[in-house]
């Protein structure tokens, strides 16, 4: 057993012993898991790819005359102004106005909430317009000026919905195509898509959440940010599998962290034809080798990870329940599936490169002491089941 002091300690002195998920594997193979357990004190986790459920607070100053900001675009895109006077929540899968010009079906989505946040962290300057009903204490009523990341007091993304711990894979067994946020799928099950680090992902080395809980310190797109809450749709009472892994969604994290020490790599807007906007953020999180146990968890390979197959056409929209198959994300990465005797061919939305730059650049700074562990100040929920809508 080790303590997560203990673990801080070595990280300071420089003595720390850090592999990534993907390293671990086969040091593990060599050395053993009870070996290994004692010589490797952390394993870095990451994924990289699109997470609708993102967003972030902005602080803007106050004007003169001060302004109540009731109605705000940012670069032409709406943002939430019922917080305060110059508070603003910027949604990332939010639309710019009249975006898409071309009604048609289906749309081609330009711009939205997540490019907004993409140019803020890459320096750019963005336009904000305001409206207000004016008052005594706030009397301006209209305001438009360009801003950098630079001139706000804060700008703090906050992501109620990060990490899905497993995910479907989508196909469309209809006669015609579909645009979905796992992308465009071909009629007749031709093709697949799916969105996961897989074997590097952060709660499928961790799927009881033993070490990442509320209050975790997380690399977020660069910045150290934390976990602060469970995530929306947080449901891990599920089917699982080799060592403990989820074979559906199960659990979420809810992360925030301070856009001005973000690097722009890792934060991307994304546009997805027929759907909308959304945003690709960078996640790394490491996991602290407190036991043999833990150590055990961290060596999950592409090949033990099951995904649900579900047909985006009918069964997911109409909530069906229903499973086509399920596959490997060994099988998935390789480029074609077996669904049921047919080879499907299947393309990620997350990127496995950008995961594997992120675990190791998450491990070298725990090596230099820039980066340290954390012990959850509250567990993540182990059990517990997410409700449909309730409608009258």
């Amino acid at each position: 057993m080790k303590t997560i002091e203990q673990i801080n300690e070595k990280i300071s002195s420089g003595k720390a012993v850090v592999l990534t998920a993907e390293e671990i594997i086969d040091y593990v193979d060599k050395k053993g898991v009870e070996q290994a357990a004692k010589e490797v004190d952390v394993v870095t986790t990451a994924t990289f790819g699109p997470m609708c459920s993102s967003g972030c607070f902005l602080n803007f100053g106050h004007s003169k005359p001060k302004m109540r900001i009731t109605e705000a675009w940012l670069d032409d895109v709406s943002a939430y102004a019922g917080v305060a006077a110059v508070d603003l929540f910027l949604g990332a899968t939010q639309l710019r106005a009249n975006d898409p010009a071309n009604i048609d079906y289906p749309g081609e989505f330009k711009f939205g909430g997540g490019h907004v946040m993409e140019k803020l962290i890459a320096g750019e300057e963005v336009q904000l317009f305001g409206l207000s009903y004016g008052t005594d204490d706030y009397p301006r009523r209209e305001l438009r000026t360009t801003i950098t990341i630079d001139d706000l007091n804060q700008a703090i993304m906050v992501n109620p919905r990060n990490c899905y711990q497993n995910y479907n894979v989508a196909v469309n067994a209809s006669d015609k195509p579909i645009y979905t946020y796992l992308g465009y799928l071909k009629p007749h099950l031709k093709n697949c898509g799916y969105s996961s680090a897989g074997q590097l992902s952060p709660l499928l080395n961790d799927p009881y959440y033993r070490t990442i809980g509320v209050g975790t310190r997380v690399w977020l797109a660069g910045a150290q940010g934390h976990v602060y809450s469970e995530g929306t749709q947080h449901s891990p009472s599920c089917e699982r599998g080799v060592l403990g892994v989820p074979s559906e969604g199960a659990g979420t994290l809810a992360l925030t962290g301070d856009m001005k020490q973000m690097d722009p790599e890792f934060v991307r807007g994304v546009s997805l034809k027929g759907y909308g906007v959304s945003l690709s953020v960078g996640v790394g999180i490491p996991i602290p080798i407190l036991d043999e146990q833990m150590l055990l968890q961290t060596t999950i390979r592409d090949r033990d990870i099951m995904a649900q197959v579900i047909d985006y056409s009918t069964d997911y929209p109409e909530r069906t329940g229903k499973v086509l198959g399920n596959v490997s994300y060994e099988e998935l990465k390789s480029g074609t599936i077996d669904l049921n005797g047919s080879k499907v061919k299947a393309g990620g939305l997350s990127s496995y490169g950008k995961a594997r730059k992120i675990a190791s650049i998450l491990a070298e700074e725990i090596r230099n002491g820039k980066f340290t562990v954390t012990q959850p100040i509250a567990p993540l929920p182990v059990e517990q089941s997410m409700n449909p809508m309730k409608e009258v």
